[in-house]
């Protein structure tokens, strides 16, 4: 691995080109991978890789002038310290606002690169083209935002907004709130019978411990096996199987703590506290992402869970 202070003006010429070259196909990528749900901010990134495109022939034709056709391979990888992308434009679906914020971070690292190389040239065309294309970048930004404004009218920059919610909705708040809904609601009936049949709270969290560990488990593979989300748009099957899965257990590992409480009737008590803290948040969900009424959904959930709290309050207690 090369240090940069190292580099010649020829290596120097030869990174630019990966690095264009690399920027490019990036910028191309968020645009294919925008396309489906965000068509407008689509044509804004694949303007951008047309840019990134000119900027590299102009930087092969004065590599050829100065230094002959052949370009050594020298990477961004090659370079110790040099600007390393991480690879967000591999993961599907690509997220709006995160892929703008990464797109402006890569034109000022990109400018930031030109400056430096052009300070550590000593010929006038090199420095002269490093120079231009480091302002080039920092234009590049405002350009960017520009064909924002141009592209995203407020009509379309809100429809982009409304898909941009309810894919958020669909791959992140729906199996989380089926989660947290079967940890919070299946596991009381368990729990509470073990408690409440043996008055040892111990027996209570062993229980609940292990009725929300293989919930989450279950529910994780569930999840993750229903739907490999290509038609549906909800998202890769792993990433819901996670939510799910670790939403579901933290839906029952929530009323299962209060039972490390040595004290059972306390025990008891806290656990009910929480059991209604969760019913609240579930109903809070509901309202806020699904558009439920939140009478209708406090009503929903209220009922479901006294059902199994009622479940096993009897077996426990029979």
């Amino acid at each position: 691995m090369r240090d940069f202070s190292s580099l010649s003006e020829r290596e120097l010429l030869a990174l630019a080109i990966a690095n264009e070259e690399e920027d490019g196909r990036i910028y191309a990528d968020f645009a294919d991978g925008l396309i489906e749900n965000y068509p407008d901010s689509s044509s804004v990134f694949r303007h951008m890789a047309e840019e990134e495109n000119e900027h590299r022939r102009r930087l092969i034709d004065l590599y050829v002038v100065k230094f002959g056709d052949h370009i050594p391979l020298i990477r961004r990888q090659d370079v110790r310290g040099f600007v390393q992308r991480h690879p967000i434009w591999q993961v599907r679906p690509l997220g709006l606002d995160k892929v703008r914020d990464y797109a402006s971070q890569m034109e000022r690292e990109t400018a930031n690169f030109y400056r430096q190389a052009a300070a550590a040239s000593t010929d006038a065309a090199v420095r002269k083209l490093l120079g231009d294309l480091a302002a080039a970048e920092v234009d590049h930004v405002a350009e960017a935002n520009a064909a924002v404004a141009t592209n995203l009218t407020p009509d379309k920059r809100e429809a982009e907004d409304v898909t941009q919610r309810r894919l958020f909705v669909l791959q992140f708040v729906q199996p989380g709130l089926v989660g947290l809904m079967d940890g919070s609601v299946s596991t009381l009936a368990p729990v509470f019978a073990a408690a409440i049949s043996t008055h040892n709270s111990w027996d209570g969290f062993l229980v609940g411990m292990a009725a929300s560990v293989g919930a989450g488990i279950s529910m994780g593979f569930a999840e993750a096996l229903s739907d490999d989300g290509k038609l549906s748009g909800r998202g890769t099957p792993i990433l819901r199987g996670l939510i799910t899965g670790m939403m579901t257990m933290f839906g029952g590992i929530g009323h299962t703590l209060p039972f490390l409480i040595s004290n059972f009737r306390t025990a008891l008590a806290v656990a009910g506290a929480v059991v209604l803290v969760e019913l609240g948040l579930i109903t809070w969900v509901r309202w806020r992402f699904m558009d439920s009424p939140p009478l209708r959904a406090a009503a929903q959930i209220v009922l479901g869970g006294a059902l199994v709290l009622a479940a096993g309050i009897a077996i426990g207690g029979g």
